[in-house]
Formats: C-alpha cells, structure tokens, sequence
C-alpha cells in the first residue's frame, strides 16, 4: 500500500507526540548488581553481643537460613509465589530473611514452627499503648490533624510517625514528658523494646504500614492497631508475614524508583539494607535532595545487612532454583 509524503510526515507527528505524552520524562537510573563497598561496613556491636549470647556466630546463622529456605519445599514454594504476586524477583525475599536472621535472630528450624508460634498469641490480651493511653486515641490528636485525609495505610502510618518524630519525641506535651525514642518502640512493643516478630522479623508497625497493599495484592485478613492480638498472629503467620514482607519490598522498590530515579529491583543488597533500616520514602527524598534531582552520581549504598545478601547473592539465587 503506497502513502503520500504528506501521510508519512503526519504519522510521523502523531507518533512523536505519542511518546512525548506517554514516555517519561526521566528513566530511572538502574543501580547495578554487586556492592559499592569493596568491604563489609562494620556490624553493629548490638548484633555481635547477641549472637555471641546465643553462643554462635554468622556464619552459623547465615547456614541455618540458607538451609531452611532450602530444603522447606513448602516456604520455598511460598517465596516464590508471593513474590509473584506482587512483581518482584523472589531473591529480594530471600535476602530479606537472610539478613534477619543473620544478624538479628536466629531461624527455627522448620517452617510449621512458626505456624505453632501464630497460634500462641491468638489468645493474648494485649493493647499498643504508652503510659496508659492507646495509640488509637493518641493519633486523635489534634497535632495529627495533617494525616486524617491520608487513607493509604503506607502513607497515614509514616505521617504519624513524622508527627511524633517532630511534636512528642523526647519533649513535654500538656505536662507530660514523652521518651526519645521510635513511635514504634513506644507504642508498638508491649512485650519488651527493640522486638521484631515472625519470620520476616516484622514489628506491628511494618506490618500496620504496608498492610493495604498486602491485603489488595495478597488477599489475606485485614488487622487493625485496636488489636494487638491480631497483629502479633499475623506477623507471626508466614502466610501473612510474607505478603507483609513482599509488599514492604515492593513499595520500597517503587518509592526509590518515583522519588529518587533509581531502579533497585536488580540489587538484593539495597532492598534487604531498606528492609534492615526502614524509611525507604524518607531515604529516597534524601538521597534526591543530595543528588540535586532525579538520579544522579551518588547511587544507593548497601550496609553491611545487605553488604552479604550481594555477596552471597549467587549461591542465594540456586536455592530458589535461579
């Protein structure tokens, strides 16, 4: 079929203001495999005087996580499944576990263990409070009035956080002093500070945090900050503490992708240092400030959690059959 010249030239048009219109406006700079530090960065001496009270050693963790995923047919089935789900290379769940259990605790050693641990809590009475005051009340709060239009759980749940950082943490608020310490830490943890649950090692808040996405993508039961019960099963499920996992990863991903210009989904090491340190939006509006834009020359840097998951990323890889 022939065409005039005029044709041609308007196809041409057409098809150019296509790609303008659809196209971004700036790709995404995609952070390559490996580590930028030639060296590991120094472990925190938190994790060194834990693991020797356990009387073992990383390398001794590292096998025990590496050998569970390995040979638990069920919980690598799920692995690979949920990361399915929510459009994102399974090794990125991998190194997650890998580095939770590494360097924070140690892993049972069967998948049905964790499962026998969900049920336990289902039965416990407990509330998310400090000093008496629920943190459902709390947020009532007219100092939290900036996060009542935000119905996305990701976005209200750091909005609080932001909150609390700026106006309660370590000042006095209508004559009462409040610690300097994390919003979760203070309101999320009624058992003692600093614990993390399940097989993700999840605390409440994560899972508070990204829990729209997983019940949208994952379809598993909705929890709610009014019972604690109900969150400490399932942060202790490894059905739902996987999805929690998944969906936590892939915002990261996303938030990295969107506010900083950097594709990370290639390096297991930046998403397991996100899911180690949290703040991923926060992290990515910095490194983009640093950067002047969009990109840039200073790329996301692994910390010494996912300084091993790309070291070890290969023999990582074959145990999920890549």
């Amino acid at each position: 079929m022939a065409f005039s010249k005029g044709r041609i030239l308007l196809a041409l048009a057409a098809g150019a203001f296509i790609a303008a219109t659809t196209l971004p406006s700036h790709a995404a700079v995609t952070v390559p495999k490996g580590n930028r530090n030639v060296e590991q960065p120094a472990i925190p001496g938190a994790s060194k005087r834990r693991t020797q009270a356990m009387k073992s050693s990383f390398e001794k963790k590292y096998e025990k996580i590496r050998n569970l995923i390995a040979t638990d047919k069920r919980l690598n089935s799920k692995i690979r499944k949920v990361a399915g789900q929510f459009g994102i290379d399974p090794i990125h769940i991998v190194g997650a576990l890998v580095g939770e259990h590494t360097y924070n605790v140690d892993a049972y050693d069967h998948l049905q263990t964790y499962y026998v641990k969900a049920v336990s809590y289902a039965g416990e009475r407990f509330r998310f409070e400090y000093d008496g005051e629920k943190v459902t009340d709390f947020v009532e709060r007219p100092e939290f009035d900036a996060c009542k239009s935000l119905s996305n759980s990701r976005d209200l749940w750091n909005c609080r956080q932001d909150v609390w950082n700026a106006k309660f943490r370590g000042k006095s608020v209508g004559g009462k002093t409040y610690p300097n310490n994390r919003f979760n830490a203070v309101f999320f943890e009624p058992f003692y500070a600093g614990q993390t649950f399940g097989l993700g090692q999840l605390s409440p808040l994560t899972a508070l945090i990204n829990q729209d996405r997983a019940v949208k993508v994952a379809g598993i039961k909705p929890i709610s900050a009014d019972n604690a019960s109900g969150v400490y099963e399932a942060i202790m499920d490894p059905d739902s503490t996987l999805a929690y996992m998944a969906a936590s990863i892939r915002s990261d991903i996303d938030d990295y992708k969107n506010i900083a210009g950097f594709d990370i989904s290639k390096n297991p090491g930046i998403t397991a240092t996100l899911y180690n340190i949290g703040g991923a939006k926060a992290r990515a509006q910095a490194l983009a400030r640093k950067n002047g834009g969009k990109g840039g020359k200073r790329m996301p840097e692994e910390n010494y959690y996912g300084w091993l998951v790309n070291d070890k990323e290969a023999e990582l890889r074959s145990i999920i059959g890549q």
